[in-house]
This record gives structure tokens, C-alpha cells and sequence, in this order.
């Protein structure tokens, strides 16, 4: 039974890899020199703990858990789906049928649509960012979390991980759901 609707959340404490938590504190050091704090529309909003322990609470008490919702609220918070929602779903999975079979720049102009039908859908952008930029870097350990073009790169689309997140106000990227 659905207890609670599709919502974004944070999965626990985050665990990086030495090279990635180093890239990291490099990039909060240079924010902090300047001021800005672009990765403050991340770490605002849906708190890694709570979220984590709603699951494990979730897990053990079922539908007694404070956490849970009844049937009709589950619904009420639930987030229509209207067409232009139901069309982006549909480019996006067609663009990932044609990344698969090597055709990129049809599958661009699928993902392409895809974030002009649903631009507030972080899933698609960032599926998308992430195939290009781990492409672009080769793959390997940092390829996977390349969300932008590189400094050399051609980048297929309007946006990017760092302009769209810097865009953000704080509690943006993961709202507050609990």
C-alpha cells in the first residue's frame, strides 16, 4: 500500500570518497572566500536524518507509524500529473532508448523537451547531465558526478547542475516533506 506520495528526500548521512570529499572542501573553501555559498540550496530543506528515520519507521511500525498516511491523504498530497508531465516522461524515456543505441543527438533533443515540459524535475536533468558528463570525462570514479560541461565540452543543453542549483533559493532542490 502507498503510504506517503512520490516526494523527495535525502537517503542518510552522506559517505563521499576521499577524492570526492576533498574536491568537496576545496569548493566550499573558494564559496566561503567569495561569499557565496552555492551549495547552500542542497543542504537546506529536507533534513538526511529525519528522512532516514521516517524509512526505518516506515519499515518496522507499517501503517502505524506516524509517518504514514491514510489511503485519502496519500492522494490529497500526491502531485497531479497533467500532459505536459505525461509528454515529458514520454521524450525522456524515448531519449534514453536512443542514447542507448548511439543515436546522441536524437536523444538530445528528446531530453532537450523533456526539461522545457518539466523544468522543476531535478530526475530528468540530471540523468541526462550525468550520461553527457560521464561520456565527456571518460567515465571512471569522477565521470558519474560530471553534471556540467567541462571546460572544453560542447554541452547539449540550456542548463546545468551548478547554474540551475545556483539558481536556487535554500530548501529548493530537496523541500521540506516531513
Amino acid at each position: 500500500m502507498v503510504v506517503r506520495p512520490a516526494e523527495a528526500g535525502w537517503a542518510g548521512p552522506a559517505e563521499y570518497p576521499e577524492w570526492l570529499a576533498k574536491i568537496m572542501e576545496d569548493r566550499a573553501k573558494e564559496a566561503a572566500a567569495s561569499g557565496k555559498d552555492p551549495m547552500a540550496a542542497l543542504r537546506e530543506g529536507q533534513d538526511r536524518d529525519t528522512y532516514a528515520d521516517a524509512i526505518r519507521d516506515w519499515a518496522a511500525n507499517g501503517a502505524d507509524s506516524p509517518y504514514a498516511l491514510g489511503p485519502d491523504e496519500a492522494i490529497a498530497a500526491s502531485q497531479p500529473r497533467g500532459a505536459d508531465e505525461s509528454a515529458a516522461a514520454a521524450h525522456f524515456e524515448l531519449g534514453q532508448l536512443l542514447w542507448r543505441n548511439g543515436d546522441r543527438d536524437g536523444a538530445f533533443e528528446h531530453w532537450r523537451q523533456t526539461h522545457r515540459l518539466a523544468p522543476s524535475t531535478w530526475t530528468y536533468k540530471r540523468q541526462a547531465w550525468s550520461l553527457v558528463g560521464n561520456e565527456a570525462m571518460g567515465g571512471g570514479d569522477f565521470g558519474r558526478f560530471m553534471q556540467f560541461p567541462g571546460p572544453d565540452q560542447e554541452w547539449p543543453f540550456d542548463s546545468d547542475f551548478n547554474r540551475d542549483t545556483g539558481a536556487l533559493a535554500p530548501g529548493e532542490y530537496y523541500p521540506k516533506t516531513l
